[in-house]
């Protein structure tokens, strides 16, 4: 994926934050995603939330369940804030989705949805597993000992 210093046009509109903590994440794939007129405009704007979202495989189709994006008060023909919508990848990627998802246990999480180089609303799924309450806490005492490590490596060095 471009960084953001490399592309003028790359943006992250919304990031769900709590989905690295939340879960182990395997994969992860960029897919794209089907947006009505006033939807766009409102993502440019910075108006949407996918924290409480997941993506689901149904009837051969990839659909973003309950993400948020803010209706326009001036929009000719407005959208519906949490519709379903469809997400677009290949069949071979849909396929290796499906099989995760339903032998191994496994969920899609929607990590970031950002607009790509091209100016291109983009999703970035992660293939992931829940993560029970001793690996969040494993985690978290990962995290702290980096910040310390960080915090002592500045005070020496």
């Amino acid at each position: 994926m471009a960084k953001p210093k490399d592309n003028p046009n790359y943006k992250v509109i919304a990031e769900n934050r709590r989905a690295r903590y939340d879960y182990a994440i395997d994969d992860d794939l960029e897919c794209g995603i089907q947006l009505h007129g006033s939807e766009v405009k409102s993502l440019r704007r910075g108006q949407s939330n996918i924290a409480e979202s997941y993506a689901t495989v149904d009837e051969s189709e990839l659909w973003l369940v309950n993400s948020y994006i803010a209706p326009l008060d001036q929009a000719m023909f407005g959208h519906e804030d949490r519709r379903r919508r469809k997400l677009l990848v290949n069949r071979k990627e849909l396929a290796k989705l499906w099989s995760e998802t339903q032998r191994k246990g496994m969920t899609l999480v929607p990590l970031v949805l950002y607009f790509n180089h091209r100016g291109i609303a983009k999703l970035k799924i992660g293939i992931a597993k829940g993560k029970k309450a001793p690996d969040k806490r494993a985690t978290e005492a990962k995290r702290d000992w980096q910040r310390q490590k960080q915090r002592l490596l500045k005070e020496h060095g």
